[in-house]
C-alpha cells in the first residue's frame, strides 16, 4: 500500500478526508486504545468506517480521551484474548459527552481507522522491547486509554514493520 496515497501527502487521511488543514506532525500526540475483540474488534471497526470512543469509566483514561486532538494516531490493542497491537487510527472528533453516560462527567471522541499494521505486534514483544519498559501498557495493564511518546509509537511500528511514508 501507498502511504501517500493513503495518508495523503500534506497528513494523514484515509482518502476520506482531504485535509483543509493539514494536521501539524510537530505537536501530534500519539496514544493507544484498548478493546476486547469479542466486544469490537479492528474489524469491526474497519468495517463501521469509525466509531465514537464511547463507555470510559475510569478517571485517568477519560483525561485521557479529553487530551487527545484530532488528527492525532491512535494504535488500536486487542486485549484479553488477543494481546496485541492490530492497527492505526485517528482521532476525527475531539472529546465531547459520552452520550452512553446515565450520570456522571464522562467524555468520548471519534476515531476512524487508518490501517492495519503490516503484522500485530503482541504484548509479550512489547514486554521484551527494553525501549517500552516504561508504556503504560506495561506498567498500567488495565488503563484502557494510555498516552504514548512517539519513540514508543515509533518502536512499535517498527516492531511491526509498519511505515507511515
Amino acid at each position: 500500500m501507498d502511504l501517500n496515497s493513503e495518508f495523503g501527502a500534506n497528513g494523514i487521511t484515509n482518502g476520506r478526508d482531504n485535509f483543509a488543514d493539514p494536521p501539524n506532525i510537530e505537536s501530534m500526540q500519539y496514544w493507544l486504545v484498548k478493546q476486547e475483540p469479542e466486544a469490537y474488534s479492528w474489524d469491526a471497526f474497519v468495517k463501521d468506517g469509525g466509531t465514537a470512543w464511547t463507555g470510559v469509566r475510569n478517571f485517568q483514561a477519560r483525561n485521557n480521551l479529553r487530551a487527545m486532538k484530532k488528527n492525532d494516531l491512535v494504535l488500536y490493542y486487542h486485549s484479553v484474548s488477543d494481546k496485541q497491537v492490530v492497527g492505526i487510527a485517528r482521532v476525527v472528533r475531539e472529546a465531547y459527552p459520552d452520550p452512553t453516560a446515565k450520570e456522571g462527567d464522562w467524555s468520548c471522541v471519534d476515531f476512524e481507522p487508518c490501517k492495519p499494521l503490516s503484522a500485530s505486534v503482541a504484548l509479550e514483544a512489547i514486554k521484551a522491547d527494553k525501549s517500552l519498559k516504561d508504556l503504560p501498557l506495561v506498567r498500567q495493564g488495565r488503563l484502557s486509554v494510555q498516552p504514548l511518546s512517539k519513540a514508543q509509537f515509533d518502536r512499535i511500528l517498527k516492531l511491526s514493520g509498519t511505515s507511515l511514508t
